[in-house]
Parts: C-alpha cells; structure tokens; sequence
C-alpha cells in the first residue's frame, strides 16, 4: 500500500509512523486507518523492526475524527462519500447490527495494535483528543510533549467513547478516573495525563522523540525479540483472565519452550561471559507452537 496519511519510517531496527495530515492536526480518517493498518501488518512481518514509535506531524498529534461532513460526519446511513459503511437492513427490515459495514473505525485499529508483535511508544507531540486518544490505549508506553492535550470529548458531541476504549481505558487509569475524564469530556493539560497515570513522562518539545527513541533503543538493543513479543501479548492477554491459573498456565508453557531456545542459552552466557547478547530467534520463524494461546473473537 502506498502510504499518503501516514510516514513510515524504519531504520535501526526502530519503526517511526508519523500522523501526517499537519494541516488538519492529523485528523482521523477512513483512509488513515487502513494506512495504520497495513503499517503494523508490515511490521509484524519485518524481524528488522524491534520497535514502532508512533507520533503526529506539525503541532498536534491527532485532533479527532475528521469533521469535514458537518453533522452527517458520524451519520454512516446518511454519508454519500463512504458506501462501503452504509448499514445492512436485514430479512426484519431493521439493520444488521453483526454486519461488518457498521463496525467502528477506530476500534478496528485499536484491535490491531492489540495484536501486534513489537513494542508500541506513543510520542504525543501536541492535541490529541477522540480517536486521537483512545487509539493510544493499546500502545505499551505514552509519552507526551509539555505542548499536548488531551480529551475524550465524546459526550460533548453527542457520542460515546470508541475504538474498544470502554474497556482499555480503566484498565489503563482505574474506573474513577476514566469515567470522570469521559463523563465530562474536558480537555486537560499533559501534566494532568500523568497525575491519572495515562502517560509515564512529559518531555520539552525537542526531546520527545528523543525520549521515545531511547526507550525503543534499550528495547531494541538488549532484549530477545521473541520473548518481547510474548511478553506483549502474556500481559495483555491476562487483563482478561478471570483467575490467574491462566496465567500460571501460559507462564508454564512460555518458560519451557523458551528455556530450550537458542536465545536462552544466549541470554545466559551472554550474563556469565559479560557481553552483550546476540539473540539469533525471529518472530516470524521461531514464536512458540502453542501461541496463540487465545481464541480470535468474531465479530457477531
């Protein structure tokens, strides 16, 4: 796919993919989303990439959904420009409520990045409010610029929060929290982000990406990119589990097969000899038969 709302950019094993829509604050739209999509499908695929820092061009990070239609903008039925969203009437005469043309945008993104194999830093360069927002849930690690903002405004236009955010978002700053920032859907400061624990730090505007590529590095440049990306999926996965048997469970297989791989007897020897490891497993070649572990869910 030929990207024309995004940058990607990879080098040195860091995957950089910049929002770049600067003159509308990397508004969000249909096609942004199937450019993101395609871009974490690409990195996945690529054991080059150790790392995916994902920020936005110019001054803001994402302002939200572009709101170029007016008031038909979030009105599938009544949007001419997007036929492939128009709702499915059933054999009942009412719409098709499992059918795929309904499914939220946003949420097929978050769902994606949930997914994804490597490490997700998001670098908030500036506003970044709606889908703006809640497209960060999924990614591992947020840091903010003392310039970005921030605001889950859904209920001051009308709408509900999206893209799976109802169920990252306490997961990520408690219950109290996110109903109180999604009850009254204020913007607020970067520095009220970290008080809720929504970002680890904030950063002078030139030293964010900075900042973000010196924790892709560390990832980067130590660690084994497999167990990094079970790591991954282990801890998101069990967010879900309702007794930590399941965990147990998981931890068993993921030591034992692990404990017998190439990059373990590195990592070991590597420690005793005091030198850097050099993992030889890659994710698309040596990741566990047993994973994954999880049933995928359909959507119905």
């Amino acid at each position: 796919m030929a990207y024309e709302q995004i940058i990607y950019e990879a080098a040195e094993n860091i995957l950089t993919i910049t929002l770049n829509r600067p003159e509308k604050l990397n508004a969000f739209t249909g096609q942004m989303m199937a450019e993101m999509i395609d871009a974490f499908d690409k990195a996945d695929a690529d054991d080059e990439v150790r790392a995916i820092i994902v920020t936005g061009a110019g001054r803001g990070f994402c302002s939200g959904a572009d709101l170029s239609a007016g008031a038909q903008t979030f009105d599938a039925a009544a949007r001419t420009d997007r036929p492939e969203r128009r709702p499915v009437i059933g054999s009942d005469g009412k719409v098709d409520l499992s059918h795929p043309s309904i499914r939220d945008g946003g949420g097929l993104l978050t769902l994606r990045i949930l997914k994804c194999l490597k490490p997700v830093i998001a670098a908030v360069n500036g506003p970044a409010v709606g889908v703006g927002l809640t497209m960060q849930l999924p990614m591992d690690v947020r840091l903010a610029s003392e310039n970005a903002r921030f605001g889950f405004v859904f209920a001051r236009r009308g709408l509900v929060p999206e893209a799976c955010s109802t169920w990252f978002l306490p997961r990520v700053v408690g219950i109290s929290q996110a109903l109180e920032w999604t009850f009254s859907g204020r913007v607020f400061s970067a520095q009220e982000a970290r008080g809720g624990r929504l970002v680890k730090g904030i950063y002078k505007p030139e030293a964010l990406i900075p900042a973000a590529r010196a924790l892709a590095r560390e990832i980067a440049d130590n660690t084994s990119q497999v167990s990094v990306a079970l790591t991954r999926q282990m801890l998101w996965q069990m967010l879900a589990a309702d007794h930590p048997m399941e965990a147990h469970k998981i931890d068993s297989r993921a030591i034992h097969f692990r404990g017998q791989s190439d990059d373990a007897k590195e990592g070991v020897m590597s420690f005793l000899e005091k030198r850097a490891a050099r993992f030889p497993n890659k994710v698309s070649t040596d990741m566990p038969p047993f994973f994954p572990w999880w049933q995928e869910r359909k959507y119905s």
